[in-house]
């Protein structure tokens, strides 16, 4: 049983300096999920989503508990499954604040009758029963401070997460990149945020940074256009961050 409770940056002298992780190798579990026939619609996004080096880089592992926080549609859920295996266990959340996209995607992930997964919409922002060895959120961060959440929803939002994990467990971070010293300026607008706001808040969090992959790294896109502009949609630049709750 889970249940969820649902300025500006600092300038870039203050930012924390990024550690760039080397490629992760791609486990046997990994590539055959992402093979796996019953995921064939999803398969055309597996290049764009580079999701072998991203997953590879989180460190998912069969067995593992893993939480897909606002899941969309379900994308990478429907590749954890098979990664974690019938020993493990997956979560797509979410919180109440999100319900209005669950409606169409909760019950049609419920009905691929997926052993492993549990989909649920629930008012808190993230108190597990049991601790979770990953807590997963792609391209959701930005949306946090929005309607005047602020850095308030910020800190309540990382603490959650914080306090879900176990110790030593990975909380991975994927969003469209906004311009170096823009904070949260561009959240609500452009749906970007700084890489650096995001990095200082997760840490003032309690979590320590592991290190960031270039995989969805993209010097085309200059973080001027909407996320949503036809020039960028689904190639805007994007950072991967992973954090460890200390042990």
């Amino acid at each position: 049983m889970m249940r969820w409770s649902m300025v500006l940056a600092a300038s870039a002298a203050l930012a924390v300096p990024t550690a760039i992780v080397a490629k992760q190798a791609v486990s046997p579990a990994i590539t055959k999920a992402i093979a796996d026939p019953a995921r064939a619609d999803q398969a055309k996004d597996d290049e764009r989503r580079k999701a072998a080096e991203v997953i590879a880089f989180a460190g998912l592992k069969p067995g593992q508990t893993v939480v897909d926080l606002i899941p969309g549609a379900g994308y990478w859920t429907r590749i954890f499954t098979g990664v974690v295996g019938p020993t493990g266990h997956v979560w797509a959340v979410w919180p109440a604040a999100s319900a209005g996209y669950a409606e169409k995607a909760k019950p049609a992930l419920e009905a691929r009758g997926l052993a492993n997964v549990s989909a649920a919409v629930d008012p808190a922002i993230l108190t597990v029963d049991k601790p979770v060895d990953l807590v997963w959120t792609v391209q959701n961060y930005h949306d946090v401070p929005n309607k005047g959440g602020g850095e308030v929803a910020i800190k309540a939002f990382n603490a959650a997460v914080f306090k879900a994990l176990k110790p030593g467990g990975i909380y991975l971070v994927i969003d469209h990149v906004a311009a170096a010293g823009s904070g949260l300026r561009d959240t609500e607008t452009l749906h970007r945020i700084d890489p650096a706001i995001v990095k200082k808040q997760v840490l003032a969090a309690g979590f320590v940074f592991v290190g960031e992959s270039r995989v969805l790294a993209d010097p085309k896109d200059d973080h001027t256009l909407k996320i949503f502009d036809p020039k960028i949609r689904g190639v805007t630049d994007q950072f991967v961050y992973k954090f460890r709750k200390p042990s």
